[in-house]
């Protein structure tokens, strides 16, 4: 991919000492290595980790960009950092089933892009949620395992296309950004699932100079079952050393997010700075 990624959520029961097991064993592997390997959920077969063509249920699009420091998931060879530890009174995980109005509202974005300017278009399934060609681009599904999640296309156009309505026809330039959200069912299930798909865009965070890449994650923690780690986007010219430019701000990202027992991926491909994109991350959370 040139300047960056794109963007598609998966259902599947785990044993929670399993799903435990499951992330300490990528730690250690990253440890080891200097960089994250993201082994399979159990009961499923080892995912692909590369597609070369948009995944079943919908092409994906969207900038993978690089981030911003931050994160209690650990990131190769750099601290992550934290905005907003305290928990605002009232904010608690939410349990039950998605639906659409746990999905960001195009009101997120203003003053940034008005919201009058927004056209959303949702639609359930499978898809790609993540179009980063340093790891390789997967449906949840195939990360995950188990179908159906929502997705939310927001876009400065209402000319979508054919093969996923929450893209735009006319490319990343009309996408203000996409969601994926899905319910796990149980929060520890939930915690489990963002720290695989976390780990899925950490490699982005290191590439070779001249190629897009993540910043540093941001941790954003509404309450101690509300949490978001986000990555703003770089442009390949802004990587110099192989990894985001220290004291660069970022335009746009992308965010995992959990919220009791649902989880989620938003990208945002509006170029947006550390500022709004801690705002929008946080209204996400909150929706969600």
């Amino acid at each position: 991919m040139n300047d960056g990624p794109a963007a598609g959520g998966g259902r599947t029961v785990v044993r929670r000492r399993s799903a435990v097991a499951a992330v300490v064993a990528a730690a250690a592997l990253g440890l080891a290595a200097g960089r994250f390997v993201l082994p399979p959920p159990p009961g499923s077969t080892a995912h692909p980790t590369a597609r070369s063509s948009a995944a079943a249920g919908g092409a994906s699009q969207g900038a993978s960009a690089p981030a911003t420091p931050g994160g209690s998931v650990p990131t190769p060879g750099s601290p992550a950092s934290a905005s907003g530890s305290a928990s605002p009174t009232g904010v608690t995980g939410a349990t039950g089933p998605v639906t659409t109005a746990n999905l960001l509202d195009p009101a997120a974005f203003d003053p940034d892009v008005g919201s009058g300017r927004i056209h959303v278009s949702d639609r359930y399934g499978d898809g790609a949620y993540a179009n980063a060609a340093c790891s390789g681009e997967k449906t949840l599904t195939q990360t995950l395992g188990g179908p159906g999640a929502h997705f939310r296309g927001l876009m400065t156009t209402p000319r979508t296309n054919p093969d996923d309505t929450t893209l735009a026809a006319t490319g990343h330039g009309d996408q203000v950004a996409r969601e994926v959200a899905a319910d796990a069912r149980t929060p520890s299930l939930a915690q489990n699932f963002t720290d695989r798909l976390l780990l899925e865009e950490v490699p982005c965070q290191e590439e070779v100079p001249g190629h897009w890449v993540y910043g540093k994650t941001t941790t954003v923690r509404l309450a101690p079952d509300v949490v978001g780690n986000w990555m703003g986007s770089y442009r390949g010219d802004l990587n110099t050393t192989g990894t985001a430019p220290e004291g660069t701000e970022p335009c746009g990202g992308i965010a995992v997010l959990r919220s009791g027992t649902h989880y989620g991926v938003l990208e945002v491909d509006a170029c947006l700075g550390t500022a709004a994109m801690d705002r929008v991350v946080r209204a996400a959370l909150s929706q969600l």
